[in-house]
């Protein structure tokens, strides 16, 4: 689905280049779920929007269904770490938000929406404003949205660090459920070594800023998986402990 081929990016401030992505290679196939895990601030996110067609590579390419990625990429959802709810708009507007830009006749988007809505959740709420919503309450808004957008691919950038550990496991389970449902490939960018085993088939390990990949790890935990108890078994610990002892290097190394 994905091929991230010798992939450098640079920002340029004045005459001073800061290297965020450096010598990447990496391919997602389609249906996978891909966590990257790495110090803040390393170029994860940086990833996610060179796949989105926001940042073009400095050097190397990014592939897309065996096409070049030149401009915005339309067939992938992009869940970002703020909401970006409209603030003016309701939750149902905010979720049909994809089919109006598509030209969808009014009443069919809102009937669209509401199943949605429904699906994570948040029925009963189609009238409400952002601001009279929860914190995780706008996640799963924008996690309906991003479904009727239908993206084949989403990327996720810490879609649910703001949420307490019991919403997090809610939200967990709605993502996966969704991803299975929808035939989804996923790239998820987080700091949580646990979510990331909790919903990965791989996770990969990046090194501090410039980003390259330190260590990638296959989660070979059987699916459909369940959040709350596959943390206890003995080849999560296996592989959490694995993650962590290369993980705990790059923040080792970021502290001398």
């Amino acid at each position: 689905m994905i091929r991230i081929e010798n992939v450098s990016k640079s920002f340029y401030k004045r005459d001073t280049a800061v290297d965020a992505v450096q010598n990447m290679n990496l391919t997602i196939e389609r249906r996978e779920i891909v966590a990257v895990i790495g110090p803040s601030g390393c170029g994860k996110s940086t990833l996610l929007n060179m796949i989105a067609g926001l940042y073009a590579p400095t050097r190397g390419r990014v592939v897309y269904k065996d096409a070049p990625v030149s401009g915005i990429n339309t067939d992938v959802g992009y869940m970002t770490q703020k909401d970006s709810l409209l603030p003016w708009r309701s939750v149902r507007d905010n979720v049909a938000f994809p089919l109006e830009l598509a030209g969808v006749a009014k009443a069919e988007r809102s009937d669209r929406a509401d199943q949605v809505i429904q699906h994570v959740g948040l029925r009963g709420f189609e009238e409400r404003y952002p601001n009279e919503l929860s914190g995780g309450m706008r996640k799963r808004a924008c996690l309906g949205r991003m479904m009727l957008y239908g993206a084949e691919t989403a990327l996720l950038d810490e879609p649910f660090a703001a949420l307490d550990a019991q919403l997090k496991l809610a939200m967990h389970d709605l993502m996966l459920r969704l991803a299975s449902e929808n035939d989804q490939t996923v790239v998820l960018v987080t700091h949580d070594l646990m979510e990331a085993v909790t919903l990965a088939d791989r996770v990969l390990v990046c090194t501090r800023r410039p980003a390259t990949i330190a260590l990638e790890q296959r989660i070979d935990l059987e699916r459909p998986r369940d959040v709350l108890n596959v943390r206890f078994s003995s080849a999560f610990k296996e592989h959490y402990d694995t993650l962590w002892e290369r993980l705990r290097v790059e923040y080792s190394e970021d502290r001398v």
